[in-house]
C-alpha cells in the first residue's frame, strides 16, 4: 500500500508572449476547481472535466483575449496535460485504459482512452454552429488536441448525435473526464506493476 499513497500531483507554469499560464492537478482529488482563464464559456467546461473526473485543478491564466481565445485556450490544454503527464509520473499500477458513452439530453458522445505515452487524437466531432455564445466551437478540438499531445495519451471522441452545440461540446469534456477517472486509478491487483509488457509507458 506504500506505493499508492504517494502524492500524485503535478503543477506546471507557462509563459510565452501571448499567455501566463499556471496549473496545478491532484490526481487523487474530489474534483475541487479553481478555474480562471477569462473564458466563461471553456472556465465552465474545464470545471466539468474536474468534477466528474475527480481530479482537483487549479488552473490560472492570463492571455491576449484582446485577439482571439485561441491562444489562452491551447495553452491551457498544454499546460493541463504536462502537469497530468507529470503526476501520472510512470504510471505504475494505474488501469491506463478507459471507454464511455455519454448522454446528455439529446446528445451521445464516446470518449475512449488509452494513457500509454504515446500521444494521438482521433476527432469524430463536428458542431453545426461556428460559435457558442462568443465561444470558437474550433476551439474545442485544439484544447484535447494540445491536452493528448502533452499528457501523452491516445484519445479519440466520436460524437454519436445531438442538436445542441452547448451539449455537444459538454459531452466531450464531460465523457473525457470521465474516462480519466478510470483510467488514471490504481489497479490494487497490479498496484506496484507498469501496466504494460513492455515494462514502461
Amino acid at each position: 500500500m506504500g506505493d499508492i499513497a504517494i502524492a500524485r500531483t503535478g503543477s506546471i507554469s507557462r509563459k510565452t508572449n501571448e499567455t501566463s499560464v499556471s496549473v496545478s492537478v491532484n490526481l487523487d482529488g474530489n474534483g475541487t476547481a479553481r478555474i480562471s482563464t477569462g473564458i466563461g464559456f471553456f472556465d465552465h467546461m474545464l470545471d466539468q472535466l474536474s468534477r466528474h473526473s475527480l481530479i482537483d485543478m487549479d488552473i490560472d491564466v492570463k492571455g491576449d483575449l484582446h485577439i482571439d481565445d485561441h491562444h489562452t485556450v491551447e495553452d491551457t490544454g498544454i499546460a493541463l496535460g504536462q502537469a497530468i503527464s507529470k503526476a501520472l509520473g510512470d504510471r505504475r499500477g494505474i488501469a491506463r485504459y478507459a471507454s464511455l458513452d455519454l448522454a446528455m439530453d439529446e446528445t451521445m458522445t464516446k470518449a475512449a482512452v488509452d494513457l500509454s505515452g504515446r500521444p494521438f487524437l482521433v476527432w469524430n466531432v463536428s458542431f453545426s454552429s461556428p460559435k457558442v455564445g462568443t465561444f470558437d466551437t474550433e476551439l474545442v478540438r485544439e484544447f484535447f488536441q494540445a491536452f493528448a499531445q502533452n499528457a501523452g495519451i491516445t484519445l479519440h471522441l466520436l460524437n454519436h448525435y445531438g442538436a445542441n452545440n452547448h451539449h455537444i461540446a459538454e459531452t466531450c469534456f464531460k465523457s473525457v473526464a470521465r474516462v480519466l477517472r478510470t483510467a488514471t486509478e490504481i489497479d490494487p491487483r497490479q498496484a506496484n506493476r507498469i501496466p504494460s509488457t513492455k515494462g514502461v509507458l
